[in-house]
């Protein structure tokens, strides 16, 4: 607590700085809808009369890189709707000339490097959720939900729903129509005007542009600055708003390191998902005996930090409206990590059912209930997992929010009958969005009634056009226990004595950036700046534990191309005996280290068929040094194929006796798009560190809306002798009713 005090008085200047005004652009940029007089058919050709009597949301306003004047290559887009839809028309003019990365849905990296066009909508009205919609100029989709993070709109493609759409390509402009059905939104039927923006990406001037004008320091999608969609009448309460997600899967299991296995095990399974709208902005989802062999397999790491990894969550019923839980903390401790259920170890863990509650229960009162129950396996017990969380819109933009997690044993067990934790948050967030801060505080309950299971502090940033800053101050004592977080630091590994001890810290991070822009647009450079970040750890008496200071100097060309250099130095009081490279080598033993760290990274123009970047770093490592290389190439044959491969090396040499090892890690991704509803994806990974070479294929079809047929190939070996460690192959038929 010695650098509580001296942190307050850092961050008083940032805390006083003049707000900006952006303007109210829900007030400035206002669209009146108007029901359908004719049939709206889902073609992208625009029949006579038929969207005419209908008023354009137009001009569009440049957005980035550059967030003044409006966009060279215009956009109009039309709204309409009926009983059943909402309607979309979007006619996008440029020079004939549009790039296609590929034709896969969801993928948001391709998506976003593809002229495409978006519709973002907060059918609630309060800037807290939201939808979008989105469309490449090939007919690509993706969809997704906005969520707020700090004060910046966060979206995650992971939300699934039913909706249209359809595209076509002219000289000199392509068009865009979509259909989104009343009851795949969320929204208060007494409400009569809607937040709403639209987004063009226009990847051959590399820019994006947008119906509201606002600063490029907030994000594209952002929810602070829609404009308003006002209804001649409010939509109805959609009808019919319950869905069935039936299952069923074959699949076959070898596991070739039982030496009492000899042939495949071959199993047959049925389950489902029901979700029911309760109200038009309260959902109910419904899961019984959850099967998550669809999705993608884990991207390979090299780890070789003093502290676990963890690999992000790929399972769609725990993305789909996951921030209302996932919010919590800050980057260095998340009390929530819904890996943390249904998965033990890397395995997984067969779930009975489980149901989640998410919504608005009124417009300023967002809440979010789980509860999922494990089985019972040979190693391990029952679980019942219980989530809780709500969402308290006060002032203008603020939040007041809450969590309580349950992990309760439900059958004999020898390990902790019960781990609970819960936490309090309030987040302040200006009204433009320029200042936010969010004071938290956080306790774990387990059956040693423990002292020190704190967790509390505040984390917030500062952003304008040039000018951005940020702060962490956390501190978390030795018995913050999260069984359903992580919480990564708290744990330190005796390599000798092979315990562990949790050591709590107190964590201090302020970080500053500064960018300079170029208005000459003959200039290959559009933007450079300079930044400088810092991390301190104490222990929990104050004393010094970890430092790590740092330095960099990002260009941004108008190309897309990216330039950056870093400078490190670090600062380590090594308090445990530790063992980076294994067991084959002598701990590298307790006392204080130092040690400079250089690196280089480019990334090429995205627009390229082939596209490559580079990571090159070299630096003093504990008593010894460290080389790290990373190449990464991939070409697409646009729109159908995209071929890549990554190479990372990392070349450690300590002190004699302590070990040295060149660790290697490749990867191969293959994508095809035979269509935008028929994909094959491959990713071949050799992982040294791990010991494994996996090879992992999935065939998608869909063959209706929001209906699935999956086959998924996986095989693993080692690296050593590429001998053989398991193999399975699943058939899995989805099915919207």
């Amino acid at each position: 607590m010695k650098s509580f005090w001296p942190t307050i008085l850092f961050l008083l200047p940032i805390l006083t700085f003049s707000q900006y005004d952006g303007g109210d652009t829900r007030a400035n940029f206002k669209y009146n809808i108007q029901r359908a007089t004719t049939e709206i058919t889902l073609d992208a050709v625009i029949g006579e009369d038929e969207w005419t009597e209908y008023q354009p949301f137009s001009p569009f306003y440049n957005h980035w890189p550059t967030d003044t004047g409006f966009a060279e290559n215009q956009t109009e887009v039309k709204l309409t709707y009926d009983h059943q839809n909402l309607y979309v028309m979007a006619k996008c003019y440029d020079k004939g000339k549009r790039i296609v990365q590929s034709l896969m849905r969801d993928n948001r990296q391709d998506y976003w490097d593809s002229d495409n066009f978006s519709i973002v909508l907060d059918p609630v009205n309060n800037k807290q959720s939201g939808f979008l919609f989105g469309v490449t100029a090939g007919g690509s989709e993706i969809e997704g939900d906005l969520t707020i993070r700090g004060s910046q709109t966060d979206f995650s493609e992971n939300w699934d729903n039913k909706w249209a759409s359809r595209t076509a390509q002219y000289d000199g402009y392509w068009i865009v129509e979509m259909a989104i059905p009343f009851k795949t939104l969320r929204y208060n039927p007494n409400q009569s005007n809607w937040g709403i923006n639209f987004i063009r990406g226009d990847k051959q001037n590399n820019a994006y542009t947008t119906w509201t004008l606002y600063p490029l320091n907030f994000s594209t999608a952002s929810m602070n600055f829609m404009g308003t969609l006002n209804w001649d009448k409010s939509p109805e309460k959609a009808k019919g708003a319950f869905i069935l997600n039936p299952y069923v899967t074959s699949s076959t299991l070898r596991d070739f390191e039982d030496s009492e296995q000899l042939e495949a095990d071959f199993n047959s399974d049925i389950g489902g998902e029901v979700k029911i709208a309760l109200t038009s902005n309260l959902n109910l989802d419904l899961t019984l005996f959850p099967d998550f062999s669809n999705a993608d397999v884990d991207q390979q790491v090299t780890n070789i930090t003093r502290f676990s990894i963890f690999l992000p969550e790929q399972r769609n019923f725990f993305l789909e409206n996951s921030d209302i839980f996932s919010s919590f903390g800050s980057y260095d401790v998340r009390p929530f990590f819904s890996r943390r259920i249904g998965i033990i170890d890397g395995t997984p863990t067969p779930i009975d059912f489980g149901g989640r509650l998410t919504g608005n229960v009124t417009p300023n009162l967002r809440i979010g209930v789980m509860n999922l129950q494990t089985q019972q396996t040979d190693d391990l017990a029952a679980q019942n997992y219980s989530v809780g969380a709500f969402q308290h819109k006060i002032l203008k933009r603020s939040v007041i929010k809450g969590i309580f997690m349950n992990r309760q044993a439900t059958s004999t067990t020898q390990d902790l009958e019960f781990s609970r934790n819960a936490g309090l948050e309030f987040s302040y967030v200006s009204e433009s969005g320029k200042l936010n801060t969010t004071f938290l505080y956080h306790t774990s309950i387990t059956p040693e009634n423990y002292d020190n299971t704190h967790f509390y502090g505040f984390v917030g940033s500062f952003t304008s056009k040039r000018f951005r800053s940020g702060w962490t101050f956390n501190v978390v004592g030795d018995n913050y226990i999260t069984e359903l977080g992580v919480n990564p630091r708290l744990e330190n590994y005796n390599a000798i004595t092979e315990e562990t001890t949790r050591v709590g810290y107190t964590l201090i991070n302020p970080w500053v950036r500064y960018l300079t822009f170029i208005d000459d647009e003959t200039k290959k450079l559009n933007s450079h700046g300079l930044r400088t970040w810092h991390n301190l750890y104490l222990n929990p008496d104050g004393s010094f534990n970890e430092s790590q200071n740092n330095f960099g100097w990002d260009f941004y060309y108008r190309n897309t191309a990216r330039l950056t250099l870093l400078s490190r130095y670090r600062k380590v009081n090594l308090m445990f005996p530790t063992g980076l490279l294994g067991d084959d080598y002598t701990p590298i033993p307790v006392g204080d280290y130092s040690f400079p760290w250089a690196e280089l990274r480019y990334d090429s123009d995205v627009r390229k068929a082939f596209v490559w970047n580079t990571r090159l770093a070299y630096g003093q490592f504990f008593n010894g040094t460290r080389m790290g290389a990373m190449v990464q190439g991939s070409y697409r044959l646009r729109p159908w194929g995209s071929f890549g491969i990554t190479y990372d090396y990392n070349d450690i040499r300590l002190a004699e006796g302590f070990g040295e090892d060149q660790l290697h890690l490749i990867r191969f991704n293959g994508d095809i798009s035979f269509s935008n509803k028929l994909f094959l994806r491959n990713v071949l990974q050799y992982n040294t560190q791990g010991d494994n070479f996996s090879v992992f294929s999935r065939f998608q079809w869909r063959y209706s809306p929001m209906s699935d047929i999956f086959l998924i190939f996986n095989e693993n070996h080692d690296t050593q002798g590429l001998g053989i460690k398991n193999r399975s192959v699943v058939l899995k038929v989805t099915y919207w009713l």
